[in-house]
């Protein structure tokens, strides 16, 4: 059948697995460093798999392929539930983020005196997204960041390069309930925002913070110049 299926630029891809851990439906797996389509009937083509990808190496096509077959989807996360219970997993929370590493860096004091009483730059409080306001003064014409917990600590420069100037919201969308989505919609729709940047860790769960947050520019109907940022454990941001 004629449908809108995903396509996937293999020289594009870079290789991260953040696409294939993105489709809940397990149509995408990772061969030999490269992500691949292997099964076109488990791709319901919503694309949730486009805002993980962070070298816009997935895009829409249509073509002649399989129909979407929900039965076999769950049939197959069913399966892999249960060699999920029965067999340990590598990882404590089975997360390829939560792995734990140690990180050393050459040329670094990390013993060195630290100024006393250096004020951060938050401009507005609270900062969670569970509880900030979903209409306030300080929203207006404001630029706001949305970024992960993580991203504060793990880039020494937070507050210089990414808090000045903005309205924070951070969340994690592994360890907070629900969806953020209709909270950040509301925000969106109903403030007269002027830019949107989103602050995110190299880890397959924080592309849930990002989708949210697209998801959200989109339902909101407003033409805002927006960027993701994507900082890894040691602290590098990579371009994306």
């Amino acid at each position: 059948m004629l449908r809108k299926i995903i396509k996937i630029n293999e020289e594009l891809c870079n290789g991260c697995g953040l696409c294939a851990q993105a489709c809940h439906e397990g149509a995408i797996e990772m061969i030999d460093g490269k992500a691949k389509l292997v099964h076109e009937h488990y791709c319901d083509g919503l694309g949730d798999c486009l805002p993980a990808c962070p070298a816009n190496a997935i895009t829409f096509e249509e073509r002649e392929a399989p129909a979407y077959d929900e039965a076999a989807v769950k049939a197959a996360q069913a399966e892999k539930a249960g060699k999920a219970e029965t067999e340990k997993p590598a990882l404590a929370c089975g997360c390829p983020g939560s792995m734990a590493k140690a990180i050393h860096r050459s040329g670094v004091a990390q013993t060195a005196p630290q100024p006393t009483g250096c004020p951060g730059l938050l401009s507005q409080w609270p900062v969670q997204i569970k509880l900030v306001p979903e209409q306030a003064p300080y929203y207006h014409n404001a630029n706001l960041l949305i970024a992960a917990d993580c991203t504060a600590y793990a880039y020494g420069n937070f507050h210089q390069d990414f808090i000045r100037n903005h309205i924070t919201l951070i969340g994690c969308p592994k360890l907070d309930e629900g969806d953020y989505t209709e909270k950040l919609t509301s925000i969106l729709a109903n403030n007269e925002i002027k830019s949107l940047t989103i602050a995110r860790m190299q880890v397959p769960c924080c592309g849930g913070l990002e989708r949210a947050a697209v998801q959200a520019l989109k339902n909101s109907g407003k033409m805002i110049p927006w960027q993701v940022r994507v900082i890894t454990p040691e602290g590098q941001i990579l371009d994306r």
